[in-house]
């Protein structure tokens, strides 16, 4: 934000708040390059001295929406009957964000875009990066870089994997999101016990 430092205020807040959620509702009706500070604010119902108050740029908004997606997203989104809540606190190493953030409705228009698939992936990087990889090295008993080079494999792999599935819950998802945890864990199994 462009005055980080600004008292965050009830009408700051509900301000921030109805641009995100703006912007999260012109990601479902067009592409995050045609996104504009003019739509914003009009979607919005707010002048630019305000959006600039708030924002530096559109990319700020991204950020900020990414950044509530991630923090929101909870390994407890990810139960279903064929994966209970136990396989998912023991592995959860195994789980990128990315499942995680497409349970969630309001952000999965935006994991869809295309032009946002790398954007997004590097955003997840720098969040998830000094969590997982500890988790990845524990696992397998790797360097710091060869749990990092494994993290990026998985992230990337998973993001492309769920965005195949369109981010939704089905049959075809949960059986790619096993068989890549089962590919995971098997590894992870195997590099720990050379």
């Amino acid at each position: 934000m462009a005055n980080g430092e600004r008292k965050q205020d009830r009408r700051t807040l509900y301000t921030i708040n109805t641009i995100k959620d703006s912007f999260l509702k012109l990601i479902q009706k067009m592409p995050f390059s045609k996104i504009t500070v003019t739509n914003l604010c009009q979607a919005a119902d707010i002048s630019r001295s305000t959006f600039y108050l708030h924002f530096e740029s559109i990319n700020d908004v991204l950020n900020a929406v990414l950044d509530d997606a991630i923090m929101a997203a909870s390994p407890a989104d990810l139960a279903t009957d064929a994966m209970g809540i136990d396989y998912l606190k023991d592995n959860e190493s195994l789980i990128p964000t990315c499942q995680h953030v497409g349970a969630n409705s309001k952000y999965r228009q935006l994991l869809l875009d295309p032009d946002l698939s790398e954007y997004i992936v590097g955003r997840i990087m720098v969040h998830e990066r000094d969590r997982v990889i500890p988790l990845i090295q524990q696992k397998t008993g790797l360097s710091k870089k060869d749990a990092e080079t494994l993290f990026l494999y998985n992230l990337h792999g998973s993001f492309a994997v769920n965005r195949a599935n369109r981010f939704q819950k089905n049959e075809a998802w949960n059986h790619d999101v096993q068989l890549l945890n089962s590919f995971t864990l098997n590894g992870y199994n195997t590099l720990k016990s050379k």
